[in-house]
């Protein structure tokens, strides 16, 4: 057993019980930050974990380095630990529906070198609409030693993206491309709800982390995902890619879909737009 992109509900509910897998709840609002363990304490899959974005998926913020930088990986390996999860485990990571949150769990266990994570397809709404079985309240949660190290092959940091921006990283046929995982009027800079200034980083190109989703709220095909793919990155190979969003979330949405899709390799910006935007006078591109 190893599901190591997404997961159907039917095959996840044949996994509940078992000493080797761990379920993580993700849910999460940005507007309303408390919501995802309240929804997680009146209802979610027997023997899950919660874990939430600001408190356990990010870092410390110092108002340059994004609304959601990295854990540190110390604090990261006790999370881990906290939430059940040692190597040789087969980890199941779920949010209320698109999986926007669940991935960015997902890319953070394989950034600290544990591959057997899975988002369960759907979501707790998937789990829901299938009749899963559930529970309220808190659960216990089995502390473990999670051992992991960050690769920091997975990561483009604030100066290399600048370099790139700046043509100091050179140009021409499999050359690096950004990936904006962004709503389209957020990357042309129509609207800006959350970050300091509205647009996308120069020379990055647009793919809505939602177009990844069918008209369910599951993901497309592998194959379907893949021609997707082909035709917005072009000549670009997939390990050329670095995905980002406003805080490195959504981005990895992408990352997963681009794994699922076949096309592996691609790296995060963490600190994406919301860090961009905070430099002093960074370059900035509007419209499509």
């Amino acid at each position: 057993m190893a599901f190591t992109t997404l997961v159907d509900v039917r095959t996840a509910a044949g996994l509940l019980g078992r000493a080797d897998v761990a379920f993580v709840d993700c849910r999460f609002q940005l507007h309303e930050p408390g919501w995802g363990l309240a929804a997680y304490r009146s209802s979610h899959i027997p023997g899950a974990a919660y874990a939430d974005l600001d408190r356990d998926l990010s870092g410390t913020k110092t108002g340059e380095n994004g609304r959601h930088p990295l854990p540190d990986p110390d604090a990261l390996r006790g999370t881990l630990g906290r939430l059940g999860i040692a190597g040789g485990m087969q980890v199941i990571v779920y949010d209320q529906d698109s999986s926007m949150y669940a991935s960015r769990l997902w890319w953070l266990l394989r950034w600290m070198g544990h591959r057997d994570v899975a988002v369960l397809d759907g979501g707790f709404a998937a789990w829901g609409a299938a009749q899963g079985p559930t529970r309220s309240g808190e659960e216990t949660i089995v502390m473990r030693a999670f051992v992991g190290a960050p690769d920091h092959t997975m990561v483009a940091s604030l100066a290399e993206v600048t370099a790139l921006v700046t043509g100091q990283a050179g140009a021409g046929p499999g050359s690096v491309r950004l990936v904006d995982a962004r709503a389209p009027e957020r990357f042309r800079g129509d609207v800006e709800p959350l970050d300091k200034a509205a647009g996308h980083i120069p020379g990055a190109l647009n793919h809505f982390f939602k177009d990844n989703l069918d008209e369910a709220g599951r993901f497309r095909p592998a194959d379907a995902l893949h021609a997707r793919f082909a035709t917005r990155l072009g000549t670009t190979p997939p390990d050329r890619v670095i995905a980002y969003c406003g805080s490195g979330v959504t981005a990895c949405h992408n990352l997963l879909a681009l794994e699922h899709a076949g096309l592996p390799g691609g790296r995060l910006y963490p600190g994406s737009w919301s860090e961009w935007a905070s430099q002093p006078q960074p370059p900035i591109a509007t419209g499509d």
